[in-house]
């Protein structure tokens, strides 16, 4: 199917996830069912893409069996997914960590709900060290995009791929449930043609599928006994992260230019925070706000560079405070970093954020 004109739709963030997949030639979805972020799977099932692209949608008996599909597709070169929530991810965490090392691309989603533990349904952001920091063991970075509308979770389904095939490695994009749940009106992109398997082959001759002169398959692990070779392997995945930090930071900045404080918040405390900004400048107050696109790589050298010029940094976190620690990695002392964040479901206000900035400002 190739539909060339643009669709304009009211629709939720994690409908748009699904209408996505299915336009930029996904060939495969698979997950479990999770709030909040269940209606992925259920809108890709009213679609049926089996009928018209093409592409498999597939319920896994469990996350553990879900991404380890997606790992014997990655292998095999196709454009294929899963997604759930934060204790759904857990239950992945080898099985990523088993892609990584064997570098394959492929794109997960977890749109965040509050923890530890089963939790709440409510939205949370407490997973950003489980996905920037790479939740399974090893030394491995996930490219990690934060969405902050219904719009941005249809545009980077699309981008995650890209970053995934570029650098042969899994991309996440990482929304909070307000962000799944919360509908807007969404420009969705056009259909993009799935590969054949010949020309898979053709295009990506690390795939299992094999090669076009004939040779043998490829064998796809991510076990090596040698640890000579092991750290050989971890040295190139290495160097492929600091590629990745070189040329794929993504961020936004909003009225930072003659500001004294920063908020950084990213996916809907990014909202919140804009929000906030906007009613401290209001009252005289000179605020900027710096959203994270991708959290990692993290935008540290444009903190560094703020951190020359304000007074201090505020993190705004639907979290005990997470983010805050990369921030003030990179601010390294230069001016002070505080923190404001709600936990378990809740949600600040942007008068909270307004509040808190105010009280730093008499720190």
């Amino acid at each position: 199917m190739e539909k060339k004109e643009q669709e304009v739709r009211l629709m939720k963030g994690n409908e748009a996830i699904a209408e996505a997949a299915v336009r930029c030639g996904c060939d495969g979805y698979f997950g479990y069912p999770i709030t909040p972020q269940s209606e992925i799977r259920e809108t890709l099932m009213d679609i049926e893409p089996w009928n018209s692209t093409g592409m498999v949608v597939l319920q896994a008996e469990s996350e553990t069996a879900s991404i380890n599909m997606v790992y014997g597709g990655a292998g095999c070169g196709k454009k294929v997914m899963t997604s759930s929530s934060s204790p759904g991810m857990s239950l992945m965490q080898e099985g990523v960590s088993y892609i990584a090392a064997a570098e394959l691309p492929c794109v997960m989603v977890n749109v965040m709900r509050g923890g530890p533990g089963l939790g709440t349904i409510q939205p949370s952001q407490a997973d950003y060290f489980q996905s920037v920091k790479g939740g399974g063991h090893g030394d491995y970075k996930l490219i990690t995009l934060a969405p902050a509308s219904v719009q941005e979770m249809a545009d980077f389904m699309d981008l995650a791929f890209e970053l995934a095939f570029k650098y042969r490695t899994p991309a996440l994009i990482l929304a909070d449930g307000v962000i799944g749940q919360m509908m807007e009106k969404v420009a969705l992109p056009p259909y993009k043609k799935r590969l054949t398997n010949e020309e898979i082959a053709e295009k990506y001759p690390w795939a299992t599928l094999g090669k076009p002169d004939g040779r043998e398959r490829n064998v796809i692990t991510s076990l090596c006994l040698d640890p000579a070779e092991m750290e050989k392997i971890n040295t190139h995945l290495q160097a492929k992260y600091r590629e990745i930090e070189e040329r794929e930071v993504r961020f936004e900045n909003f009225m930072c230019e003659d500001a004294d404080y920063v908020i950084v918040a990213f996916g809907s405390t990014a909202r919140i925070s804009q929000k906030a900004v906007e009613l401290a400048r209001a009252e005289g107050l000179k605020v900027g706000l710096i959203r994270p696109i991708t959290l990692y790589p993290f935008p540290t050298k444009e903190i560094q560079r703020l951190a020359g010029t304000v007074k201090g940094f505020l993190t705004v976190e639907l979290s005990a405070g997470q983010m805050v620690e990369d921030v003030r990695l990179a601010v390294n002392g230069k001016v002070p970093v505080e923190f404001y964040g709600r936990l378990g479901g809740m949600v600040p206000s942007p008068d909270e954020a307004l509040e808190a900035i105010r009280k730093m400002k008499n720190l």
